[in-house]
């Protein structure tokens, strides 16, 4: 029989260097430019211009116009590319819609007219984007009591229902710290931003990851139940392998709907897209080689600080 779960360390080594260098691009990132993401104006104060100009036009030309309202230092990207160009977006400190209004009544008389079908102005006040950030987190930290408490119900017919419902958590989190330093490495490169649609993505993720990750545990708990004297890392490697087809068709289905979406979608979900390719991915590898392995560790007594754990 092919073994998995005995190559254990090995997985949770990758899982280390992977989630290692995603905290160190969010260091960096931090040190760089204040914060460990590229964060949208749904996280924090902010207004964003997306404007589409009649005629190209250039990047100074814009910051021109900006610098009269005393915006000295706006982020300012074309859509298209560089040089002149009819598309942009304009990131610059919370204004208020009358202030905006006038920006947009000035970028025309100095530069031209607007696409006014195409232009859109969002502002997010301080308070708004606190409670956002805030709601975030918190939906994050319910979700996960809530799955706990779930499997723990689930399982309790099993040894031990708790570990099942820790090590489902501790593969959640660890998808959602792998999509985390994906987009600090994707703001650093392609100016990814953490937004709305990011914590979509997460809680996709999340939903994804504890999905993939019941089906091995649910069997798992009919093997107990039916070899009770087999070997318990034996028992959970055929687990593995009776489910592991599964698992793949799923995630290769998914994966070719997203690489399609990637590559004929729209620039504006490019990066939701990308975060949900990436942690679909992930998903399907912690459901097995973090979940599963850091059960059989659990089990096996080789968690330093969880020794209490009896080995069968």
């Amino acid at each position: 029989m092919f073994t998995i779960v005995q190559r254990r360390k090995t997985y949770f080594l990758i899982s280390g260097i992977i989630i290692g260098a995603g905290i160190l691009a969010m260091i960096v990132s931090t040190i760089t430019t204040g914060s460990p993401f590229h964060v949208g104006i749904d996280f924090r104060s902010g207004t964003r211009f997306e404007i589409v100009f009649e005629e190209p036009t250039t990047e100074n030309a814009i910051r021109q116009v900006f610098s009269e309202f005393d915006i000295n230092n706006p982020s300012v990207v074309s859509y298209e590319g560089t040089g002149e160009q009819n598309a942009w977006q304009i990131r610059t400190e919370f204004v208020n819609p009358e202030q905006a209004q006038a920006i947009e009544n000035a970028l025309v008389n100095e530069i031209g007219p607007l696409d006014t079908q195409k232009t859109l102005v969002q502002s997010v006040s301080p308070a708004v984007g606190g409670e956002v950030r805030q709601a975030a987190v918190v939906a994050i930290g319910v979700a996960a009591v809530i799955i706990l408490v779930y499997i723990m119900a689930a399982f309790r017919q099993v040894p031990n229902p708790f570990r099942y419902g820790a090590c489902a958590v501790a593969a959640m989190l660890h998808d959602i710290l792998v999509i985390f330093g994906f987009i600090a490495i994707a703001g650093m490169f392609f100016g990814w931003e953490v937004d709305a649609l990011f914590l979509t993505a997460v809680l996709t993720v999340a939903g994804f990851s504890l999905q993939d990750t019941i089906v091995v545990f649910d069997r798992i708990r009919e093997n107990v139940s039916r070899r009770p004297l087999e070997d318990y890392e034996m028992l959970v490697n055929r687990s593995i392998l009776e489910t592991i087809h599964r698992s793949l068709a799923t995630q290769l289905s998914a994966m070719f709907v997203l690489v399609a979406i990637l590559l004929f979608g729209g620039e504006s979900i490019r990066s939701f897209i990308g975060v949900l390719f990436v942690g679909i991915f992930s998903g399907t590898y912690s459901s097995i080689f973090t979940a599963i392995p850091l059960l059989v560790s659990w089990e096996k007594g080789e968690i330093p600080f969880l020794k209490t754990a009896a080995a069968r």
